[in-house]
């Protein structure tokens, strides 16, 4: 037995689209009946987390200046090597 699928209206701006799917749900408005399951195996995060060994005198500056920036102390080492390391593509 087929789903009755409802037609999809037409939205003005992505403001009406956006309360519209905030109130009704996709499945009303789409055919999932032949959907296939796909995965993606090989994709790859585009993090990788690693661990570094500081010294805590370090840590704590760094951890300050985060703060005094209304950032992760986390994302301002990532600042730091980023603008490093385009200073030093530069140089070789």
């Amino acid at each position: 037995m087929e789903k009755k699928v409802n037609k999809l209206p037409e939205f003005k701006n992505e403001t009406e689209e956006r309360d519209f799917w905030a109130r009704h749900s996709p499945l009303d408005y789409f055919d999932t009946s032949d959907a296939k399951k796909v995965s993606f195996p090989n994709l790859k995060p585009s993090l990788k987390s690693i661990s570094i060994r500081l010294p805590e005198e370090m840590l704590n500056t760094l951890k300050v200046m985060a703060n005094k920036r209304d950032v992760p102390y986390q994302s301002l080492v990532k600042i730091f090597l980023a603008r490093q390391i385009e200073k030093e593509k530069h140089y070789n």
